[in-house]
């Protein structure tokens, strides 16, 4: 018996593979860090190289372990300031409640969401109301042998109706995952993730939207050097390359380098290269 995932988790092995070990057309840093009362510090910095527009966040998380309670803060370069405090499995054994607040002081724009989740072996749900609208966004995934069946929906309430309506199919095993959804009755997508060897993995995503005869596919891949260094490609059916490369220098310090190649106007320029760094103590 295994708890399923979340909705917004279905089929994540194949989005990681296309999505992580890239940073297209940005430089940035990241630092994490710990004190000695538990209290964890996330700072982030990045530039874009187009623009030349730099962006930062500063995030502090504090955890009381004993009363299943975290704080989460987090302020970032265009003056917002957000804060949720959760509670977790205090008022029933899988239940997760959190209160999502932010805050802007240059416009004085204020939100809020109050986000519920409840799983246990072979269902996960979740229910959120965000008090803007209000809008209430709901989500159940169950499980059964691999297979999975999820269903997202979201209520507008000042309109009485349906703004968001989510169904999603799949199956997973321990090196093999298969996904399909269909969103809102015209976009369908599905992809496919394999674990080939412990060195290996590779993914496979669909895409169309009902009345286009233009079908989008990528297909990715992430190889293991070895313990430390990593090497990542993917390619789309618009011919872009995108390409990265991976190395912890040493413990607590990771570096990511990237390019993105568009495949069509190879000679006309135009092409994205990124670096990350990743600091941790």
């Amino acid at each position: 018996m295994a708890v399923p995932p979340s909705y917004s988790d279905l089929g994540k092995a194949a989005k990681d593979i296309f999505s992580k070990g890239y940073g297209f057309g940005v430089v940035k840093l990241d630092l994490k860090t710990k004190s000695q009362s538990g209290v964890e510090f996330n700072t982030s910095g990045s530039s874009n190289t187009d623009t030349g527009k730099a962006a930062g966040s500063l995030e502090t998380k504090y955890k009381m372990k004993e009363l299943g309670l975290s704080f989460n803060q987090k302020w970032n370069t265009d003056n917002t300031l957000a804060t949720e405090v959760t509670v977790e499995d205090q008022l029933a054994q899988g239940l997760k409640v959190a209160l999502d607040t932010s805050f802007v002081p240059n416009t004085g724009k204020k939100s809020g969401k109050l986000k519920t989740s409840y799983k246990r072996d072979f269902v996960n749900l979740g229910c959120d109301v965000d008090f803007e609208g209000p809008i209430i966004h709901a989500a159940a995934v169950l499980g059964y042998e691999g297979w999975l069946a999820g269903y997202q929906m979201a209520f507008d309430t000042a309109k009485s109706k349906l703004a968001q309506n989510n169904f999603a199919l799949g199956y997973r095993a321990g090196d093999f995952q298969l996904h399909t959804n269909v969103n809102d009755g015209t976009e369908f997508g599905g992809s496919i993730y394999q674990k080939v060897n412990s060195e290996l993995e590779t993914a496979v995503t669909l895409a169309w939207t009902a009345g286009s005869n233009n079908t989008r596919f990528g297909i990715a891949a992430k190889y293991k050097l070895d313990k430390d260094t990593s090497l990542s490609a993917k390619v789309n059916n618009a011919s872009l390359i995108g390409v990265g490369y991976t190395q912890s220098l040493r413990p607590g310090v990771k570096v990511t380098l990237s390019a993105l190649i568009d495949g069509k106007n190879f000679s006309a320029g135009g092409h994205k290269v990124g670096m990350g760094f990743e600091l941790e103590a």
